[in-house]
């Protein structure tokens, strides 16, 4: 049993940040509390290395606070929380800073100004990046700073598998109880293949997305949802799960599923154009910013235009952009189509929608506080009532940064009023096996994908709906009798947090009789 003052779940910016945040704050008070950071792969790996575009910011003097408000209310279709995208839009410069202090590095232009690029859905250019990756970059700036404190441990290849709070004393918690506790987590070491008790006063869940319920994703294999899936087994609040944001622009390669390379927003914000099959520019037949309308509008058109076409994919037209300017900006994405036999400079880049971000999730207040005691929660995995039912390009790394201050302030308020919880159980196994056929686990996940991207992808229907609850359901009994009677293993934990995912999805879906933002269905106007 290991005990530890903080405990944080994900490696990516939100968990780094805070992580970050804690070693510097107990530093300059000599004072060494034990902060353990842990992640289920490398440490590098995680959604925020696979953000191309940037973070947005008001950086530049013509801009505003109010013009980054009023975009983020437009694109969120004004059912976001207003004083929390006040809270992030006005608190971003500052959090902007501290990542450049950490070591981050932005392009700048000749004048030594930053060089800001415009997305879909901003009325001005306030996007902060570093070449097409970004995300690459603030990892490793992050990484590399929080080598230089030796008061956070970092634990690599360790799989949180459930959250534990009084239902493993016995106790019965529910929903509608307001006391629940955290008190660390039950996590399945990958080296010794033993589930580990670590204690912790304050827990923070910074674990992603959940992007890999889908057959087609621009996020990592780690992409799994655990933390939402964890945090709703042990009773907390989750919402707006419906909100599933497709990339409008991932790399099409033809018979390939998984992980698709992602063509930034910011290839479009630089003068890129979709075309169809015919060389029409279509997006401005469904609006009239074109290629430059937010995400859910944008995927929407492509969706219907490679429907009437009878098409996998439509076209992404970068020869406009002056040829210095793609290669210098986008020298990954030049790189990797160039890989493909795709000159981007004089051919046009296949592209289909991908799942991509989540805009729903763990519910937390504005001082990153979940509805169960002592568990914090920032960046993808939350619902901060910032994105509303759509995000805003460039939103996500703004506001895990924010967040994770705000959770940052919020675990001192707690540390001195909450100690070790004791006499918990160690992880039980008796009765359990190793199980003989991995491949009950694979075909089950890959079961799961093929029905959410069939009947809870980007357009929906009530009949899609219904069919995608009960061949989910039909998995989940089947996972939930294997894993009564099997050893832990991270596939098989994946596939159960997954299931609890497309479960939370689809029944939000259902219970939204709306067209808004990412949920569009064909039975309403």
């Amino acid at each position: 049993m290991k005990k530890v003052d903080f405990l944080i779940v994900g490696s990516g910016i939100a968990g780094l940040s805070y992580a970050l945040k804690l070693c510097e704050h107990f530093q300059s008070k000599n004072h060494h509390p034990k902060i353990c950071l842990i992640t289920k792969d490398d440490p590098f790996e995680s959604n925020t290395r696979y953000a191309q575009g940037g973070i947005a910011a008001v950086i530049d003097a013509d801009d505003s606070y109010e013009k980054h408000i009023k975009d983020t209310l437009v694109a969120g279709s004004h059912i976001n929380n207003e004083e929390v995208v006040k809270l992030v839009v006005e608190n971003g410069p500052d959090r902007i800073r501290e990542l450049i202090n950490w070591g981050t590095q932005f392009d700048k232009s000749e004048d030594g100004e930053y060089n800001l690029a415009k997305e879909g859905g901003h009325s001005d250019h306030r996007i902060l990046h570093f070449k097409d990756v970004t995300g690459q970059e603030i990892q490793r700036a992050l990484l590399n700073a929080i080598k230089s404190y030796d008061n956070v441990e970092i634990l690599q290849d360790y799989y949180a598998v459930d959250l534990i709070t009084q239902h493993h004393l016995g106790e019965d918690v529910t929903r509608y109880r307001k006391d629940t506790q955290c008190y660390g987590i039950y996590a399945l070491n990958k080296i010794t293949d033993e589930v580990e008790t670590i204690l912790s006063k304050v827990t923070l869940l910074a674990t992603g997305g959940i992007g890999q319920v889908y057959n087609t994703t621009t996020n990592p294999s780690v992409a799994t949802g655990d933390g939402i899936a964890m945090t709703y087994r042990a009773k907390g609040e989750v919402n707006h799960m419906e909100f599933v944001q497709f990339h409008p622009t991932a790399l099409y390669q033809r018979g390939h599923e998984g992980n698709a390379f992602l063509i930034t927003e910011a290839m479009r914000g630089a003068g890129a154009i979709l075309r169809n099959s015919k060389g029409k520019d279509f997006v401005t037949k469904y609006d009239k910013r074109g290629s430059l309308a937010p995400r859910d509008i944008v995927a929407r058109a492509i969706d219907s235009e490679m429907k009437k076409e009878g098409k996998d994919h439509v076209w992404l037209d970068a020869t406009l952009i002056d040829e210095e300017e793609l290669k210098g900006h986008f020298p990954s994405i030049y790189k990797t189509c160039l890989e493909m036999g795709i000159d981007i400079t004089k051919d046009y880049i296949p592209v289909a929608p991908a799942s991509h971000y989540l805009c729903g999730g763990i519910v937390v207040n504005t001082k990153a506080e979940t509805s169960i005691n002592n568990l914090l929660a920032c960046g993808e995995c939350t619902c901060t009532g910032l994105h509303g039912a759509n995000r805003l390009a460039s939103n996500s790394l703004l506001e895990a940064t924010v967040y994770a201050h705000e959770a940052f302030e919020t675990a001192l308020q707690l540390i001195d009023k909450t100690d070790w919880k004791q006499g918990i159980p160690a992880w039980n196994k008796d009765g359990t096996t190793v199980p003989e056929e991995m491949v009950l686990i694979s075909q089950s996940r890959s079961d799961l994908q093929r029905v959410m991207s069939n009947y809870v992808g980007i357009v929906r229907s009530d009949e899609r709906l219904k069919r995608a609850f009960t061949r989910t359901g039909l998995i989940y009994e089947e996972t939930e009798a294997l894993y009564k009677k099997t050893v832990i293993s991270q596939p098989l934990c994946e596939l159960r947090n997954m299931i609890t995912i497309t479960y939370l999805i689809i029944t939000g879906a259902k219970g939204r009789h709306e067209n808004i933002g990412l949920h569009y269905s064909i039975d309403y106007e």
